[in-house]
């Protein structure tokens, strides 16, 4: 009946369900998060300066979109106070973090402290980004896009630069190359016995 007039309900909760407006049944907000907290991801820290000193944040949510273009996209939860200055900033730094660098995964997840307070961790590329030196994987690039995402911004950076180890160099092949992987709220490393054979 097209003449029908359109009622919008408020959200409801029954279960695991929430109806929203238009009636159609989605997930709850602890449902959703259980169900990745089950989805291993990489770990990397983002770092930026709009102008008003340096900020750094841990993040799972990082992952390339397209070679050519090189683009990677990541989100910003509202509620990290370095947000802000991300959604703010031109350029970025992405580092992709080993199992080495599970210290700087921690303090940049850690909250109400200063990350950037041990200067002899951190530098500045020569185009003003702050970094963490011990990092031996980081990609610098452009901010290109913006999106509102519920409670959080997702942004689209272009790459414009990365460093990278030389293959059969130290920081490959010692236990620092081996990747930090986030699952069910735990850190965890992948090395050569997480390797499945088909």
């Amino acid at each position: 009946m097209d003449d029908a007039p359109v009622t919008t309900a408020p959200v409801t909760t029954t279960g695991r369900i929430q109806v929203i407006d238009d009636g159609e049944a989605v997930l709850d907000p602890d449902t959703f998060k259980a169900a990745f907290r089950t989805h291993p991801a990489g770990v990397a820290v983002i770092t930026a300066d709009a102008g008003d000193g340096p900020v750094g944040l841990t993040a799972t949510s990082v992952f390339s979109v397209s070679a050519e273009p090189p683009l990677l996209v990541f989100s910003l939860s509202a509620t990290s106070s370095s947000t802000p200055t991300l959604v703010r900033a031109d350029t970025v730094v992405v580092h992709l973090l080993a199992s080495d660098q599970l210290d700087i995964a921690i303090l940049c997840a850690t909250s109400g402290i200063d990350r950037f307070a041990d200067t002899s961790i951190w530098a500045r590329l020569p185009t003003g980004e702050p970094y963490f030196t011990a990092v031996p994987v980081w990609i610098r690039g452009r901010v290109v896009d913006r999106m509102e995402a519920g409670g959080s911004t997702v942004l689209a950076v272009e790459a414009l630069e990365a460093h990278t180890p030389e293959r059969g160099s130290p920081e490959v092949d010692a236990d620092e190359s081996r990747p930090l992987v986030y699952h069910n709220r735990t850190w965890h490393v992948l090395s050569d016995t997480s390797k499945l054979t088909p």
